[in-house]
């Protein structure tokens, strides 16, 4: 695998080697103890969640407050364009966030860790989004800052896309008012 790094120390791109001939293609999509070494980080994945989503479906900003989740996303099918922003108060990169295109054609994934607020946008007509995580899900500790807060200023790739969100994500709050991590 190939990691690439982020502005954001802490997130990676990882870059799986795949295996291809004229019957199709092989990877491993996760392999803990190369993970590990070529990452440093110490993960312990819980739970695998899985989303399909329309173009135009916007998730997120979403977190957990007191069970904060690691999460390693990829999509299987479709195009989205992907965001985790740093909301530990005591990080040098705190309020920053990073983009990258995440497809089942580039095979990328993206290791956001604990302590990050998390969202994509679909860009295809149909994605199928898989991730997994580092906690379990707490219903009652998600929260959700709103996708396109000032402050952040994230460039959503909006062109000919009008964002369907959720009723929560309607209601998501500015970043500047969000209870955010030590």
């Amino acid at each position: 695998m190939n990691i690439v790094t982020t502005d954001l120390p802490d997130v990676f791109i990882i870059e799986p080697l795949v295996f291809g001939d004229e019957r199709g293609f092989f990877f491993e999509s996760y392999n803990e103890r190369n993970f590990l070494q070529a990452t440093g980080v110490t993960a312990r994945f819980v739970q695998d969640n899985h989303s399909n989503s329309v173009r135009g479906v916007l998730r997120g900003l979403h977190y957990q407050l007191h069970h904060p989740q690691g999460k390693l996303v990829r999509v299987v099918h479709g195009e989205v364009f992907d965001v985790a922003v740093d909301l530990r108060r005591s990080s040098p990169t705190f309020g920053q966030s990073i983009s990258c295109v995440l497809s089942a054609e580039n095979k990328r994934m993206l290791w956001v860790p604990p302590g990050f607020a998390h969202g994509f946008l679909t860009l295809s007509e149909t994605a199928e989004f898989l991730y997994k995580t580092t906690e379990y899900w707490h219903a009652g500790d998600e929260r959700s800052i709103l996708w396109n807060d000032a402050t952040l200023a994230i460039d959503w790739p909006l062109q000919n896309i009008t964002p369907t969100l959720s009723p929560k994500d309607l209601a998501g709050i500015a970043f500047n008012a969000a209870e955010m991590y030590a």
